[in-house]
């Protein structure tokens, strides 16, 4: 039997409940004891959160990894890593203990109803660009064809200036 080759992927992964570093902490250990090598962590960076600035600080990191998963089965893991941390799913962008993003998952581009890669929205998103501009300087947008520091030169100066690596 042959073995799936492991595949390249970038994941965000983020917390404003609880002890945010030490929810991550969990998540990177949790998605190690499933089939998914950590190969390189970026420093982690504190946002406000988005669209209510009120509600608490966002602690993120951005993580390479290696996987035979498939994506679809790599969300799923990225799923149960965030339910065994607490995280309840009531409405969009609430307060939560645990939130992971699969960025790219080895530059293919998917379009599935409950699946879409790269990010959508990452190519807007500080907390994400950085991080990941701060671990691979040369990654490339499968879809827009940019490299990161066109991307990370495409964030609002004010936007740049609220991210705080800490």
């Amino acid at each position: 039997m042959f073995e799936k080759q492991a595949k390249i992927a970038y994941l965000s992964v983020g917390s404003n409940l609880g002890n945010k570093k030490k929810n991550i902490e969990l998540s990177k250990y949790k998605l190690e004891c499933n089939q998914i090598e950590i190969i390189k962590v970026s420093n982690s960076c504190e946002t406000l959160s988005w669209p209510n600035t009120k509600n608490p600080k966002f602690i993120n990191i951005v993580i390479k990894i290696k996987t035979s998963l498939s994506p679809q089965d790599l969300m799923k893991k990225c799923l149960d890593v965030e339910k065994s941390l607490g995280r309840k799913r009531f409405k969009k962008n609430e307060p939560r203990t645990c939130d992971i993003d699969i960025i790219d998952y080895d530059k293919k581009v998917i379009n599935k109803k409950n699946l879409t890669l790269p990010h959508p929205k990452m190519h807007n998103r500080n907390f994400v660009l950085l991080p990941l501009f701060e671990i691979n300087k040369s990654w490339i947008h499968p879809v827009k064809k940019a490299n990161i520091k066109k991307l990370v030169k495409s964030i609002k100066e004010k936007d740049l200036m609220a991210i705080k690596f800490i």
